[in-house]
């Protein structure tokens, strides 16, 4: 039995192909073991993030590709086809990090009623979370349109609310109003939606392309288009949470704001623009920001479902939100794929539509 696989060259982004990698069949699956069909896959801005950042936080090596290629992971939904663990039935449906595939074999372990974990020793070593299924059948809040937003924005407004969290147990670094780059992201926008409630000022940096949707969101109280960062006043602190990676609007805001820059954080690389040595910037020192870390941070202080129950009430609160701002575009097989790919790592893609592939044709 054979995968399709969606494979780019690590260190040529714009080099992507298909290959077929063997499987074991049914009855070769070591024991514990299942055979995922992957049906359904999200991919957005923040899966071109994971490739660039593919060495450095250990993405590639998730899910082995052929020598000086990586396979990106993404966030879908696969059906179990075979198993040889005695409580996981053929037909579940599992939600979690897969890779750009047709199937995948996962050594389950940790098998509990809401989920279980893959064993695979080449994916220890990471957070937790990029190992954990969640066990989906029959769970409405998986199911249809509502699957599809779990997929495309529940991953990314995990990140938006460990910034969110981040920024507020410090207080903001004292400032009170908060500028995001990208901010047609859908990081970027469930960032805004947390900040705005709780009533820090936001202020939107995007390209005049954009703007027109980035208004139309309401959670931002003002949008400035890239060429316009001089404009705004200079003389309260403010917050940076960039996540677009573009070294020249980086260094523009923090010589336009000195001092006055209290904190800049570093969180995605939708422009893909970050030159390998920026020098000394006035203002806070940018930093990367690690959601895993924060993660580990809290689950120590808030213990066992902590992090799950606050991040599920603010779930409660964007979710409402995306039916009018978020229209959901379908893919199917390889050439899809690859379009959406490269749409995507040009940035070609509108920021109102949020894509689902799957390799299967």
């Amino acid at each position: 039995m054979t995968s399709i696989d969606f494979v780019v060259t690590k260190n040529d982004l714009d080099q992507c192909k298909v290959i077929t990698t063997e499987l074991p069949g049914a009855d070769e699956l070591p024991p514990d073991a299942l055979l995922v069909k992957i049906d359904r896959f999200a991919f957005t801005a923040n899966n071109i993030t994971y490739a660039v950042m593919g060495d450095e936080l250990k993405y590639w090596q998730l899910f082995p590709a052929p020598n000086g290629f990586g396979n990106i992971p993404v966030w879908g939904f696969g059906e179990v086809v075979a198993s040889r663990h005695p409580n996981v039935a053929v037909g579940e449906r599992l939600f979690g990090y897969f890779p750009m595939a047709t199937h995948l074999v996962i050594e389950a372990t940790d098998v509990g009623k809401r989920g279980l974990r893959d064993g695979a020793a080449h994916r220890q070593g990471v957070a937790p979370v990029y190992n954990a299924y969640a066990r989906v059948s029959g769970d409405p809040a998986y199911a249809n349109r509502n699957g599809d937003y779990q997929a495309l924005l529940r991953p990314l407004f995990m990140l938006s609310f460990l910034v969110d969290d981040f920024l507020a147990e410090n207080d903001d670094f004292g400032a009170r109003t908060v500028l995001l780059s990208s901010a047609s992201s859908k990081t970027a926008f469930g960032l805004a939606h947390l900040l705005h409630t709780r009533g820090r000022k936001v202020i939107a940096l995007t390209s005049a392309g954009n703007a027109g949707f980035v208004t139309s969101l309401g959670c931002y109280d003002e949008v400035i288009t890239y060429d316009r960062i001089a404009s705004l006043p200079s003389d309260a602190p403010v917050a940076f949470v960039d996540m677009a990676g573009n070294s020249a609007l980086r260094a523009g805001l923090h010589q336009h704001f000195g001092d006055r820059m209290k904190c800049s954080v570093r969180v995605g690389l939708t422009h893909r623009a970050t030159e390998p040595d920026e020098g000394a910037l006035p203002g806070a020192k940018p930093r990367w920001f690690f959601a895993p870390d924060q993660i580990r941070k809290r689950a120590k202080e808030w213990g066992p479902g902590g992090i799950e129950q606050r991040f599920g009430a603010a779930w409660s609160g964007f979710a409402p939100l995306l039916e009018r701002s978020l229209t959901v575009v379908e893919g199917r097989g390889p050439d899809a794929v690859r379009q959406v790919f490269l749409d995507t790592l040009k940035g070609r893609i509108p920021p109102e539509q949020g894509h689902m592939l799957s390799l299967l044709g």
